[in-house]
């Protein structure tokens, strides 16, 4: 399996500095995606546990997560990371005049643990084009979903 991340470069403003202009980031691109069908064919070639059985694991494994953090627990997977709910919203002067409306959105973090933290340390990078925006199809590349006649 290749170690190695795509990206492309990409202009950006920052938002601290507007009046600096524009510079260029370098963006990953993603080179594709793994469906849980998929991680279950990968698991099941590297042990004696069937892709079926996998599969049900990790369905049940989303399940007993969202359990978790919907009571306010943290979720620890060994060397993969913890979950944890955190909350963001306004503040008080005080402790006592604190309400709960003052929260305004959860949120999921995640903690990456040593075994993610550890393949970030040894990636390489490969440079690629900029892929296009979905809205910047050329126009025989877009399909008309009007009949004519």
């Amino acid at each position: 399996m290749s170690k190695s991340v795509s990206y492309s470069v990409v202009p950006r403003k920052n938002p601290q500095e507007p009046e600096a202009g524009v510079r260029f980031y370098a963006q990953a691109q993603a080179s594709g995606d793994v469906t849980v069908r998929e991680m279950s064919e990968r698991i099941q070639r590297t042990c004696t546990v069937t892709r079926a059985d996998v599969a049900a694991v990790l369905t049940a494994l989303e399940d007993v997560i969202v359990e978790a953090l919907s009571a306010g627990e943290i979720v620890r997977l060994a060397d993969l990371g913890t979950f944890q709910i955190g909350v963001s919203g306004k503040g008080a002067d005080s402790e006592d005049k604190y309400d709960v409306s003052m929260i305004n959105k959860a949120r999921i973090n995640f903690r990456p643990g040593l075994a993610l933290s550890g393949m970030l340390t040894a990636l390489s990078f490969s440079k690629v084009n900029k892929l296009p925006k979905k809205e910047e199809k050329k126009p025989e590349e877009e399909v008309s979903g009007v009949n004519e006649g």
